[in-house]
């Protein structure tokens, strides 16, 4: 998996303070998206085990207390990503368990994969559907468009 963005201290995506991963590839491509820059598989840097290190490090830091970690993109459960996702949403859940997991994510709750299921079993919170320009509407909190849903998974 590769990533773009990760920021250690973020107040915007999800509720408190958190840490934000943006990872790389989206096959939703939707028009109007924010972050068109993830969508390619090998854009981005590679995810690395030090940087997997680093997130868990940050959750466990008690001098800046953080809420969770939210996983964004391109689209965490893009096939091709769902291993390392896997591989820190456990993590996180055995070495954080007090962390709470926001996921965004193109496909939908009930379209998901047997292996993307296995991610959202361990979240908190999923955030499903593609973005639609036609449905945009600011007001919303954490979703984009009117057809996104937030999924309260645990």
């Amino acid at each position: 998996m590769n990533y773009h963005q990760y920021y250690p201290v973020d107040v915007i995506n999800g509720p408190g303070t958190r840490c934000t991963l943006f990872v790389s590839g989206c096959v939703h491509e939707c028009p109007g998206c924010y972050n068109k820059s993830t969508w390619r598989l090998n854009s981005g840097v590679p995810f690395t085990p030090a940087m997997e290190d680093r997130i868990i490090a940050d959750l466990q830091d008690t001098r800046i207390h953080r809420q969770g970690l939210t996983l964004s993109g391109g689209d965490p459960l893009h096939p091709q990503n769902l291993d390392a996702v896997l591989q820190l949403v456990r993590r996180v859940r055995a070495e954080c368990p007090a962390k709470d997991i926001w996921v965004w994510t193109g496909y939908r709750l009930e379209e998901l994969t047997t292996a993307q299921q296995e991610v959202a079993a361990l979240i908190n919170v999923l955030i499903d559907g593609k973005f639609i320009q036609e449905l945009r509407d600011p007001a919303l909190i954490w979703r984009g468009s009117s057809n996104q849903v937030v999924h309260h998974l645990r």
